[in-house]
């Protein structure tokens, strides 16, 4: 038979035992609910028709990004903060190269995030979607 205190020191285990089980981690980098924030950034009218990273051609009116990592193909949400417009667009290409930037964004998804004037606008990207294992 359990005594009272040892009841409860039983009963306290038991409910810390279960919160740390419930604590949510972070998604895994290119998995679904993964998220970075940085600056967005859009291509050039120049690169149209441009080969890109994986193969397919540059064009503008698409809903294409480059990212340095993610795997080609992983859909994701990106949102302006200061107006809170979003855009869901699937990485295509490799890129941005230029420190604290994380996202090259097709001229179509840069209209959509009404950031044409700036160039440049900090962003959020959220993985909606990982690419396709093969």
């Amino acid at each position: 038979m359990l005594t009272f205190p040892r009841f409860f020191s039983f009963f306290g285990l038991a409910l810390l035992l279960w919160l740390t089980s419930c604590s949510a981690s972070k998604p895994a980098f290119g998995e679904r609910g993964y998220t970075e924030t940085g600056k967005a950034s859009y291509y050039s009218d120049k690169l149209k028709g441009n080969k890109m990273a994986n193969g397919d051609r540059y064009q503008p009116g698409k809903k294409t990004a480059a990212h340095k990592k993610l795997p080609f193909g992983t859909r994701v949400k990106v949102v302006n903060p200061t107006n809170g417009k979003s855009v869901k667009v699937k990485i295509t290409d490799r890129g941005p190269f230029v420190s604290g930037r994380i996202i090259d964004l097709s001229k179509y998804a840069a209209k959509k995030l009404d950031m044409m004037g700036a160039g440049v606008t900090p962003v959020e990207m959220k993985v909606l979607k990982p690419a396709r294992k093969k």
